[in-house]
């Protein structure tokens, strides 16, 4: 059985595109690649002297049109492999990135809770929820002194809040901290007008 010598050029422009493929999936150090090399320069070569100048050129301008695509294809699903996840490293979430203190926890367990604003929020102010002052942030609106709000979310170290509904009932207050409860919630009345 004899082979057109032109059939070999193109084995050889097929196993140089196989082998790109294998060394971005099979990291070697080079040595596939320079196989690869080999075969395309060694396709191209005998394309040129098999086949006479018009084959070598269409031969040279396949191998610069199938090594950019064959390259791209393997870049595409090489992240899919095990080597490629291995490799690149996922987004970390936000669980991944926050501190995991006791801290961060009670303030994750604050989102859905009612509280009462103990200062003015332009946009950020002091929330009283559960006894406890925690510094927060409205979510764009400004918030009077004694009105009810709703944690939002915590990000980081950010509690975001919003007015709550009236028929809405802040959360118990169990602190201790006496200075930190509103002056409603300790049964003083109003100390603006000590006259009155």
């Amino acid at each position: 059985m004899d082979f057109d010598p032109i059939l070999w050029s193109v084995l050889l422009l097929i196993v140089g595109c196989a082998l790109v493929a294998l060394e971005i999936f099979l990291p070697s150090g080079g040595i596939i690649g320079f196989l690869a090399a080999t075969a395309f320069v060694a396709a191209i070569v005998m394309a040129f002297y098999n086949g006479g100048p018009v084959k070598g050129a269409l031969f040279l301008l396949g191998a610069m049109v199938l090594l950019p695509t064959v390259v791209a294809v393997a870049f595409k699903y090489w992240p899919h492999t095990p080597i490629g996840r291995r490799l690149l490293l996922s987004i970390p979430s936000d669980e991944d990135t926050l501190p995991r203190d006791e801290k961060a926890k009670r303030q994750k367990s604050l989102v859905g809770k009612i509280g009462v604003a103990k200062s003015k929020m332009l946009p950020s102010g002091a929330v009283v929820i559960e006894g406890k002052t925690v510094d927060a942030v409205s979510q764009g609106m400004a918030i009077d002194a004694g009105q009810k709000v709703v944690v939002l979310e915590v990000k980081g170290n950010r509690v975001v809040v919003r007015p709550a509904k009236e028929s809405q009932r802040p959360s118990s207050q169990t602190g201790d901290d006496l200075l930190s409860q509103p002056l409603d919630a300790l049964g003083i009345d109003n100390l603006d007008d000590p006259l009155a």
